[in-house]
C-alpha cells in the first residue's frame, strides 16, 4: 500500500446543492452526480462503462448533496454527517454557491460581500475533505455555476425580475471557486462552461418536464438541471477526473 493510503472501500461522495441530486432529471440515478456513479445505458450509451462503477465494481456511493443546498448546509450538515460516518472517500464532487448568490438576488452590494465569502468557506471545506479523504492525492472535484440566461442576463425572460450586474457577479463567483480550488489541490468542473447555449438560446428554461424532447434543452424550472442537463453535469465531472 502506497504512503497516504488507507485499506478501505472505493467510495464517491457528492456534495451540496441541485445541481447534483436526481430529484430534477427525472428520479433516482438520473441526476449527475448518480450518472458519474453508475450511467444510465439505456439514456446515454455512449456512455456506458464510463463510470465510477466501471473504475470499481465495489463502489459505494453517497449522494449528500440536497435541494436548496448552500455553503452553510454543507459546513453544518453535510460535512459533520460524511465526517461522523466513518466514510473515507476516494472521489468528492462539490456544487454550491449559486443558492447563495440567489438568496441575495438583485442586490449587487450584497452579492459581492456573498461572493467573497464563499471562496473564504469553500476553502474551509476542501480543507475538511482534504482531511478524510482515503489517500492524499485522491481527487476532489469543484463545480461552477451556470447560468439559464446564457450570457445575456435576460432575467425577465425567465421569469425573474431585472439585475443588470448578474452575468458579472456570477462570473466573480465562479473566478473565487476556481481560485480556491487552486489554492485546495482540487480540480474544476467547468459546468458553466458546458451549459453555455442550452438556456435561453435552446428555449424556455423555466419549462417544467425532466425530460424534454429537446435534448438541447438542459434546465427546467429555471435554475434546475434536467435529464439532460444531468447528463452535462456528469460530463463535466468526468472531464476534471480524466481530463488533466
Amino acid at each position: 500500500m502506497a504512503p497516504g493510503e488507507v485499506d478501505s472501500p472505493y467510495s464517491y461522495v457528492a456534495l451540496g446543492d441541485s445541481i447534483s441530486i436526481d430529484e430534477y432529471a427525472g428520479g433516482p440515478g438520473r441526476g449527475g452526480a448518480s450518472l458519474l456513479a453508475r450511467n444510465q445505458d439505456d439514456d446515454f450509451p455512449h456512455w456506458r462503462g464510463r463510470d465510477l462503477r466501471a473504475v470499481d465494481r465495489g463502489l459505494r456511493y453517497h449522494l449528500l448533496a440536497g435541494d436548496g443546498g448552500t455553503i452553510r448546509t454543507v459546513l453544518e450538515a453535510q460535512l459533520p454527517r460524511l465526517e461522523s460516518s466513518g466514510v473515507r472517500p476516494s472521489v468528492v464532487t462539490l456544487t454550491v454557491g449559486g443558492n447563495d448568490l440567489l438568496a441575495v438576488y438583485g442586490d449587487t452590494g450584497q452579492a459581492r460581500q456573498i461572493v467573497r465569502s464563499v471562496g473564504v468557506r469553500v476553502g474551509e471545506i476542501l480543507g475538511r475533505i482534504r482531511r478524510l479523504m482515503r489517500a492524499s492525492d485522491d481527487p476532489v472535484v469543484v463545480g461552477t455555476v451556470y447560468d439559464p440566461s446564457d450570457g445575456s442576463g435576460d432575467t425577465g425572460r425567465v421569469g425573474l425580475p431585472p439585475w443588470t450586474d448578474v452575468v458579472d457577479v456570477l462570473a466573480e463567483l465562479n473566478a473565487g471557486l476556481r481560485a480556491a480550488a487552486d489554492e485546495y489541490g482540487a480540480r474544476i468542473a467547468e459546468i458553466h462552461d458546458q451549459f453555455l447555449g442550452h438556456g435561453l438560446r435552446a428555449g424556455d428554461p423555466a419549462q417544467s418536464d425532466p425530460r424534454p424532447a429537446d435534448r438541447n434543452l438542459w434546465y427546467c424550472r429555471v435554475i434546475e438541471p434536467n435529464a439532460w442537463g444531468a447528463d452535462a453535469v456528469r460530463a463535466s465531472f468526468w472531464h476534471a477526473l480524466h481530463c488533466r
